[in-house]
């Protein structure tokens, strides 16, 4: 047993020496993972620490209530709409994707896009504001599901004790807010548990959850998350005739296209283009309004 673990530790070394000949300087190395409690076992453990995070995250309790919660359109009886469990597997593909262009870390990609919508609310974005205008006239603050998230994750899992994910992961995760449309995100560096805490904590009081990730693959999940719902919800309305492809405005379908698969194309193009060995993430295409 010893032997395994020895060659466990030898093949993460190898595995983290890998990154450095690979990935971006600015990207997040495995090796600088941030925990509230250090791990015992760890050294001997053959996964990367955001790998780590990423299974921990797929085996939640958490995680298994994606599949009931559709993503716009609820009370329907349709099985080819979008729910929540395709979503964040969309946004996933699509992060990787891009982390991979741009030499990010794609573990710690997969552990922020599996993760964050965990504490979203059935009914989509109107159950989250109905909900928090529950919270906020009972004084407990604004609802967010990005918050939500975390609650459950480092919180309430494991009966209590929480999952123990990196700071990292959380932090992408608290703030992959997709519906603020950003052009461009610039990571707002060194975060510390102490930090990120009482930052937290001051979120609940504030109506809009904009806070920018401290590494540039959170920054990567966030615009992933706009990138994968734009054309997958309006799919969805055609599928149920709610609008015509011929409806969408004609400046719009010129650039970025009429079908799901060509507006992620056109813009995962235009992020990686704009991005490449820079310290931020974003965009250059704008498309003008109607």
């Amino acid at each position: 047993m010893n032997d395994i673990f020895e060659k466990a530790g030898e093949l993460k070394a190898l595995l983290n020496s890998r990154e450095k000949d690979h990935l971006c300087p600015l990207a997040c190395f495995s090796h600088t993972a941030l925990r509230r409690k250090d791990e015992k076992f760890e050294a001997d453990e053959y996964r990367q620490p955001f790998s780590t995070d990423a299974d921990r995250i797929l085996n939640s309790l958490a995680f298994t209530r994606y599949i009931d919660k559709t993503q716009v359109f609820s009370l329907i009886d349709n099985d080819h709409l979008t729910h929540r469990v395709i979503h964040v597997q969309l946004v996933s593909r699509v992060a990787r994707t891009i982390g991979r262009y741009l030499g990010l870390n794609e573990d710690l990609i997969e552990a922020a896009s599996l993760g964050h919508d965990i504490g979203h609310t059935p009914f989509g974005h109107d159950g989250e504001r109905f909900l928090s205008k529950l919270t906020h006239g009972h004084g407990a603050g604004y609802f967010h599901h990005s918050i939500q998230s975390i609650q459950f994750l480092d919180r309430i899992e494991k009966n209590g004790k929480g999952w123990n994910l990196s700071l990292q992961t959380m932090d992408a995760i608290v703030c992959h807010n997709g519906e603020v449309h950003s052009m461009r995100l610039a990571p707002q560096q060194h975060r510390s548990f102490t930090e990120f805490d009482a930052w937290l904590e001051s979120l609940r009081y504030k109506a809009v959850c904009d806070e920018i990730p401290m590494t540039l693959e959170g920054c990567v999940v966030r615009m992933a998350d706009t990138i994968s719902y734009i054309g997958r919800d309006l799919e969805d309305a055609i599928r149920l005739k709610l609008v015509r492809r011929e409806d969408i405005p004609e400046e719009c379908s010129r650039v970025l296209g009429q079908t799901n698969g060509t507006i992620v194309f056109t813009l995962v193009t235009d992020l990686i283009k704009t991005s490449l060995n820079q310290p931020f993430i974003g965009f250059q295409t704008r498309c003008p309004p109607p």
